[in-house]
């Protein structure tokens, strides 16, 4: 591991996140898998998708 990762675990082990701050990540990180979920069932509206752009050469 690279010595700035141990300094920050270090860091949080001293002065772990609050439990508001630790329910929002695992909030986003649980609407990001729904909606990951939504699209790979096919169940994610033709209007919020995007067309794909052709690169240029």
């Amino acid at each position: 591991m690279i010595l700035r990762h141990l300094l920050r675990m270090s860091r949080w082990a001293r002065n772990p996140p609050s439990d508001q701050r630790v329910k929002l990540v695992l909030g986003l990180i649980l609407l990001c898998l729904v909606i990951a979920g939504v699209e790979y069932m096919g169940w994610w509206p033709d209007w919020a998708t995007s067309q794909p752009r052709k690169l240029r050469p």
